[in-house]
């Protein structure tokens, strides 16, 4: 692979990575407590976000899985390929293992999980699968600033070797 495409390719995985990242802070941080504080009832909370955390896991694990593949491109570095994968792997199991599970008992309860005793299995189970939910979004997030971190430390090393026409972020 040409340094410039190679270059190319950085720029790329820097700006998709780092717009996932902002994406995934700015709902775990702003629209998830916005919507639970704002809106009349947790349950239409949880359906909002219930609605956007698709599409922040699935483009999680197509981001993770190209970062994954650029690990191994022109500069190889194992580091991306692990971070990568873990970045898709854990958004994959949030989307395909978690929510599922989640939507499962929330249709077994029949009612509002907030309006469940506080004993009731289903929220309790409810509960597990949130917070397993929160647990892999936070290390997809640390999975997609390692991916992040290392491509643009390989950038560096590359336009160091290669000239000052390939920095990442001269272009």
């Amino acid at each position: 692979m040409s340094a410039d495409r190679a270059a190319t390719l950085g720029q790329i995985a820097v700006v998709t990575l780092s717009a996932w990242l902002g994406a995934a802070l700015l709902v775990a941080t702003v629209v998830a407590p916005a919507a639970f504080a704002v809106l009349p009832t947790r349950t239409l909370a949880g359906a909002l976000v219930g609605r956007v955390l698709p599409v922040l896991f699935y483009s999680g694990a197509v981001l993770g899985v190209l970062a994954a593949l650029a690990g191994r491109a022109a500069t190889p570095s194992l580091g991306r390929v692990i971070a990568g994968a873990a970045m898709a792997a854990t958004c994959l199991a949030a989307q395909w293992v978690v929510a599922p599970r989640i939507e499962r008992v929330r249709t077994e309860a029949a009612r509002p999980i907030d309006e469940l005793a506080v004993g009731d299995p289903r929220r309790a189970a409810f509960g597990r699968l949130h917070g397993a939910s929160v647990v892999l979004l936070g290390v997809a997030g640390i999975a997609a600033a390692a991916a992040l971190v290392l491509t643009l430390r390989v950038s560096r090393l590359a336009s160091t070797r290669h000239g000052p026409a390939n920095q990442l972020l001269e272009h």
